[in-house]
């Protein structure tokens, strides 16, 4: 489990093997990713991991592109991250002694390290979970999402190489609700121009 530090050109000739281009919703997606026959999971953890092993269940890609909207309050709105680090923010068995974010038994460490780090763009460890964030209050994770820790899984179990962007729509904060729904409007855009960028 370790980041694949890879030269953009690397990353440019793995966009070319059987990408599969995965977004929660469409209207993170729009028109802008129409060419490439994206998949739509859903919102929260069992869709994106059902949906995601179905699809490799079918085909096999080479690469998995997870792309889509995210929190943060280090990150700027409008900013795209790349996400190397995973997090399951809802994973929590303290109470009996595991450490916090430590899924019981499990033999990787509570921050899954599997992604292509793409140079030139900020760097972010996702914290997932199945609630909307309005009060980010720890330092453990500075991107806040809703599906890319199971995504991250897969891809590590199936042997796909992994490449997460989130584009930051909201602080997390008391303010997320209001601004989630109008800053998603950009991100199709900005998301799109970043893989032309890599391509």
């Amino acid at each position: 489990m370790s980041i694949s530090d890879f030269h953009n050109t690397e990353v440019k000739h793995l966009l070319t093997q059987k990408p599969l281009y995965v977004f929660a919703l469409e209207s993170e997606a729009t028109q802008e990713f129409a060419d490439v026959n994206p998949l739509f999971v859903g919102i929260g953890k069992l869709n994106a991991m059902y949906h995601l092993m179905k699809r490799i269940q079918e085909e096999k890609p080479g690469v998995i592109i997870n792309l889509g909207s995210a929190g943060s309050l280090e990150h700027k709105r409008g900013e795209v991250v790349c996400c190397t680090g995973f997090i399951q923010r809802d994973m929590d068995v303290t109470a009996l002694g595991f450490e916090k974010y430590h899924t019981p038994f499990a033999k990787h460490e509570p921050v899954l390290l599997n992604g292509l780090k793409v140079h030139g763009l900020p760097q972010g460890i996702c914290g997932t979970g199945d609630s909307f964030v309005v009060d980010h209050n720890t330092a453990d994770y500075n991107v806040i999402d809703m599906e890319a820790y199971p995504l991250a899984w897969v891809a590590m179990h199936e042997n796909i190489p992994f490449l997460c962007l989130k584009y930051i729509s909201d602080g997390a904060d008391g303010a997320a609700a209001e601004d989630w729904p109008e800053m998603v409007k950009h991100a199709s855009k900005a998301l799109r121009a970043t893989i032309d960028t890599l391509l």
